[in-house]
C-alpha cells in the first residue's frame, strides 16, 4: 500500500471535518475544564472509529472479530489536553498479522499527517499482559484502557485480566512503583515549591495523581478523597491554557509563559496562577504520603500476619498503643488519639499531638488529624501555657516538624490556630535565591533554628520568631514592617507577656538588619554599630537575633549564606555586644520570702525534714470553656529542705520516679525571720503530670525523705524505667551545651545548661554538680518547649565563687555527663 492510498483513504474518512471541529473546540470560550476535555476525547473516538471501520472494510477484514481499538492512559480516561498524545493500542487476537498490520496503517497515519503525537502498539491480549508485566509505565496505561472500536469482548477481558494481574501483583509491584516514584520526585522537585514546575512529572503533579488512582485499583489502599479530584482537574486546566497560550505539547510552566496563561484562565496574575498550582499539588502530594505510608502498613501486616496466626492458633492480635502524651498514643507506627481522647473538651490537643509525633518522628495518622480538624474548640484569648509550649515544642523538633505541619495544614489546622497564615500560604517568591514558597520558608527557618536552641537564652522566642518572622510578606509594602505589626498581635495572642511580645517585634521588624548592615555598611564606622546597638536594644535581643539570622539565611537556600557572609556577621554582632554590654543591670536582689514561704521554712527547721505544698494552677475562665470550667496547667509545688548536700537532685529524682515534667523551677537558701537557727533551701517549681493524675502529697514527701537519707535508690530505679520502655527514634536533638559565665555573678560561678529536656534531666544534672563537691546555692530551671534552660549559682566547699580552671573542669565533667 502507497501513502497516496493511505492518504486517500485518511480523507475519505473524514480528517479535514475532525480537524476543523477539534479547532472550533478548542477556540469556542464558552467550555473549558472537563467538558471540553471529555468533548474533545469523544470528538476523536468518532473520528478513530471511522478510521477503524473504513480501514478494517479496505482491508478486507469487514466485519473481522478479535481485533479491536483501545484507548490508553490519559485517552483512556476520557481526558484530553488540546496537544496531549493519543495513546492506542489495536488489541487482536487474529491468526492473519498482514491484515492487522494493514488496519493499523490506516488508523496510524492519519493521525501523523494531522500533525497529531501517537503512543501506538499492536499487541495481543498475551502480548500486552506480558509487556504490562514487564513495564509500569505500561501497566499504568493499561488499568484506564477504555473500548473505541471493534470486538468489545476482547477489550473487556483485556481489562479485566490486567486489573486482576495488577491486584494479584500489587504486594510486589507498588514497592517498586513507589520507588520509581521517590527518583522522579528527587529529579524534578516537588511541585508545591518550584518557580518553573513540570505539571506532570514533578512530585505532587499529574503523574502521582494517576498512580494515586492506580494503587486505589489494587484493593490495598485508597488515597484520601476529599479535594484530591478537584486538586487534579486544577492541574489538568492549567496544562490546557499552557498548551493552548504556547502551542506545544509541554507540562512546565515557564515564567515568560505564566501571565498568558493566568490569563487565559481568568485569573489575576501569575502568582495567583502560582499559588492555585501550589494549592493543588499540595492535595496531590499529602495523599501520596498517607497512601504509601497506608501502603507500607498493610504489606508489613501481611508479611507478619501468617507467623501471628501459627503462633496465636488462629487468635486475632490487638494492635500495640503506646503512649506519647496525654490524650495520644503510638499505634502501628503512627501518631493516634487515645481512646478516652475528648478534642472537643480539649483544645489543646492537636497542638499536644503533634508536638507529640515531631518528637517521636511519627506521622500523625490522617484519621486522627480530621477527628482534631471536626471537632476541636477554638482556644482561648491569650493560649494556656500548654499550648504555647507544645507550639514551642513542634517548632524545636527538627526535620520532623515539616511532615506534621503538612499533616496540620492539610486539614485546615493551622490557619485554625493561626489565622494570619492563611496570607502566606502557599505564597510564591519571585527571587531565585527562595528554593521555597513563604510558609516552607518559614517552616524550613524553625527547623534550621531548632539547631540553634543551644546558643541562646530564650529558644522558644527563637522558634516562634522563626516562624513568624516573613508573615508580613502576605500583605502590601514592607514585609518587615508589617510583620512587626502582625507579630505583636499574635504573641499576644499565643501568650507571651509584655516583654516578650516587645522582643519578637523587634526580631520581626529587624531580621534582616545584620545581615545587610554587615555586607553593606562599614563596620569600621561607630555610627554603624551604634545604629544597630539602638534598633536592637539589648544584649538577650542580639543574641536570638544573630542565630535568627543564620537560620532565615540557611533556610532561604544555599546562595544567601556563606562562612564569608557569617563572618561579616559574626564581626557585627561582636562589634554591637561591646557596645550593649555597658547597659547591662546590676545582679537583681533576692525577692523577699511570701509567708507561706516562710511558714514552711520554719516547719522544715522544726520538723528536720522536708516540708511540701501543692496548689493546682488554672488558667482564667473563659466563655469558651464552657460548663467543665478552666482547664488546670499544672501545679505548683513549695518544698523547704533543712540546708544539707543533695537536695536538687533528690527533689529531682522523686519528681521524674512519678513522672512529673518539671516546666519552671527556682532553688535557693531562704534567710529565716530573727531568732531562727539553721538555714533552708526553698524550691518553687511548676510540675505537670505526664499521663493520668498527680500523686498525693503525701507520698512524694514520704519519697524525698527516703532520697535524702540514702534509703531510696533512684538512680536504680530510673534506669530500670527506661530499660522497661525502649526509647523511640525520633528528632536527633542538638548535643547539649554547659558554659561558664564568671562575669554574671559577684558572690557565686554561674554555669549554664541547654540540653533536650528528658525525664530525668534535672537529676542527673544535680547529681553531677554534687560529685563534683559543688554546691547549689540557687537555680532557674526553665523548660521552652523541648528545651531545657538552666542556670545553677554554684560555689566551693567555702562558700566562694570557683577559680576560673576548677568552673571550666566542672563544665566540662558536666557536659560529658549529659552526652554520655
Amino acid at each position: 500500500m502507497t501513502s497516496t492510498d493511505v492518504s486517500k483513504d485518511a480523507e475519505d474518512s473524514g480528517p479535514s471535518g475532525y480537524a476543523a471541529a477539534r479547532l472550533r473546540l478548542l477556540t469556542e470560550g464558552a467550555r473549558s475544564g472537563p467538558p471540553r476535555r471529555a468533548a474533545l476525547a469523544e470528538l476523536t473516538d468518532e473520528w478513530l472509529t471511522g478510521l477503524f471501520a473504513a480501514g478494517a472494510s479496505a482491508a478486507g477484514a469487514e466485519g473481522m472479530r478479535g481485533v479491536s481499538l483501545v484507548a490508553v492512559g490519559g485517552y483512556g480516561r476520557g481526558e484530553l489536553s488540546p496537544r496531549s498524545d493519543l495513546d492506542l493500542l489495536l488489541l487482536h487476537d487474529s491468526g492473519d498479522s498482514k491484515a492487522v498490520a494493514a488496519l493499523a496503517d490506516r488508523i496510524w497515519y492519519p493521525v501523523w499527517d494531522l500533525g497529531l503525537a501517537l503512543d501506538h502498539s499492536v499487541r495481543t491480549p498475551a502480548e500486552a499482559r506480558k509487556t504490562a508485566g514487564e513495564d509500569l509505565k505500561v501497566q499504568l496505561g493499561l488499568l484506564d484502557a477504555r473500548h473505541i472500536a471493534g470486538d468489545l469482548g476482547l477489550t473487556a477481558g483485556l481489562r479485566t485480566s490486567v486489573l486482576a494481574d495488577w491486584r494479584n501483583q500489587a504486594p510486589k509491584r507498588l514497592p517498586e512503583l513507589q520507588e520509581l516514584s521517590a527518583d522522579r520526585a528527587e529529579r524534578q522537585g516537588e511541585l508545591q515549591y518550584l518557580l518553573e514546575p513540570d505539571l506532570k512529572e514533578a512530585r505532587g503533579g499529574l503523574r502521582d495523581a494517576t498512580i494515586l488512582r492506580a494503587v486505589a485499583a489494587s484493593w490495598l489502599a485508597d488515597a484520601p478523597r476529599e479535594g484530591l479530584d478537584d486538586a487534579r482537574r486544577r492541574l489538568l486546566d492549567v496544562r490546557d491554557a499552557l498548551h493552548l497560550t504556547t502551542g506545544r505539547a509541554t507540562d512546565r510552566l515557564s515564567l515568560q509563559e505564566q501571565d498568558q496563561v493566568a490569563a487565559e484562565l481568568g485569573l489575576l496574575d501569575a502568582d495567583t496562577l502560582l499559588r492555585q498550582v501550589y494549592e493543588a499539588a499540595r492535595v496531590i502530594s499529602y495523599a501520596s504520603d498517607v497512601t504509601w505510608r497506608e501502603v507500607g502498613r498493610v504489606l508489613r501486616a501481611r508479611a507478619v500476619r501468617p507467623r501471628l496466626r501459627a503462633m496465636l492458633a488462629g487468635g486475632k492480635p490487638t494492635a500495640e498503643r503506646s503512649p506519647l502524651a496525654e490524650g495520644v498514643v503510638e499505634q502501628d507506627g503512627e501518631v493516634v488519639l487515645a481512646r478516652a481522647a475528648r478534642p472537643d473538651r480539649d483544645p489543646v490537643l492537636p497542638l499536644r499531638a503533634a508536638a507529640a509525633a515531631a518528637q517521636a518522628g511519627l506521622p500523625l495518622s490522617l484519621h486522627a488529624v480530621r477527628r482534631l480538624a471536626a471537632t476541636v474548640r477554638p482556644l482561648p484569648a491569650p493560649w494556656p501555657a500548654e499550648a504555647r509550649e507544645q507550639l514551642v515544642t513542634l517548632l524545636g523538633s527538627g526535620r520532623p516538624t515539616v511532615d506534621v505541619w503538612e499533616a496540620l495544614e492539610a486539614e485546615g489546622l493551622i490557619t485554625h490556630f493561626l489565622p494570619d497564615w492563611e496570607r502566606v500560604r502557599c505564597r510564591p517568591q519571585r527571587n531565585a535565591v527562595h528554593i521555597w514558597t513563604v510558609d516552607r520558608h518559614l517552616i524550613e527557618t524553625a527547623v534550621r533554628a531548632s539547631e540553634f536552641t543551644r546558643r541562646v537564652h530564650r529558644p522558644d522566642l527563637l522558634l516562634v520568631a522563626a516562624l513568624l518572622h516573613d508573615i508580613g510578606k502576605g500583605w502590601p509594602g514592607d514585609h518587615s514592617v508589617a510583620g512587626e505589626i502582625i507579630v505583636k498581635d499574635v504573641a499576644a495572642r499565643i501568650g507571651f507577656d509584655r516583654d516578650d511580645v516587645a522582643v519578637l517585634s523587634t526580631l520581626v521588624r529587624h531580621h534582616l538588619l545584620l545581615v545587610e548592615t554587615a555586607t553593606r555598611r562599614d563596620l569600621e564606622d561607630p555610627a554603624t554599630v551604634r545604629s544597630v546597638a539602638e534598633a536592637v536594644g539589648s544584649q538577650g535581643t542580639l543574641e536570638l537575633l544573630h542565630a535568627l539570622t543564620e537560620a532565615d539565611a540557611l533556610a532561604t537556600g544555599p546562595a544567601a549564606w556563606s562562612s564569608w557572609r557569617g563572618s561579616l556577621v559574626a564581626d557585627l554582632v561582636k562589634r554591637v555586644a561591646a557596645v550593649l554590654a555597658g547597659d547591662d543591670p546590676d545582679e537583681p536582689e533576692a525577692a523577699a520570702p511570701t509567708a507561706e514561704q516562710e511558714r514552711l521554712a520554719i516547719e522544715a527547721i522544726a520538723t528536720g525534714s522536708p516540708v511540701l505544698a501543692l496548689r493546682a494552677q488554672t488558667e482564667p475562665p473563659t466563655q469558651e470553656q464552657g460548663p467543665g470550667g478552666p482547664e488546670p496547667l499544672g501545679v505548683e509545688l513549695l518544698i523547704a529542705v533543712p540546708d544539707q548536700p543533695g537536695v536538687l537532685p533528690a527533689v529531682a529524682g522523686v519528681l521524674a520516679m512519678h513522672r512529673l515534667t518539671v516546666r519552671t523551677a527556682e532553688l535557693r537558701a531562704l534567710d529565716l525571720p530573727d531568732g531562727v537557727d539553721g538555714s533552708v533551701l526553698l524550691l518553687n517549681w511548676r510540675v505537670a503530670a505526664e499521663y493520668g493524675s498527680l500523686p498525693q502529697a503525701t507520698r512524694l514527701r514520704a519519697d524525698l525523705v527516703r532520697a535524702l537519707d540514702g534509703s531510696l535508690d533512684i538512680a536504680g530505679r530510673l534506669a530500670e524505667r527506661d530499660a522497661a520502655y525502649p526509647r523511640r527514634r525520633g528528632v536527633v536533638a542538638p548535643p547539649p551545651r554547659v558554659t561558664v559565665h564568671p562575669a554574671a555573678s559577684r558572690l557565686a560561678t554561674v554555669i549554664e545548661v541547654r540540653a533536650q529536656d528528658a525525664p530525668g534531666l534535672l537529676f542527673r544534672i544535680g547529681r553531677a554538680l554534687e560529685d563534683a563537691s559543688v554546691r547549689v546555692r540557687s537555680a532557674h530551671v526553665s523548660t521552652l518547649g523541648a528545651n531545657a534552660v538552666d542556670a545553677f549559682y554554684v560555689t566551693g566547699p567555702g562558700g566562694a565563687p570557683l577559680p576560673g580552671e576548677e568552673a571550666a573542669a566542672v563544665a566540662r565533667k558536666l557536659e560529658e555527663t549529659l552526652r554520655g
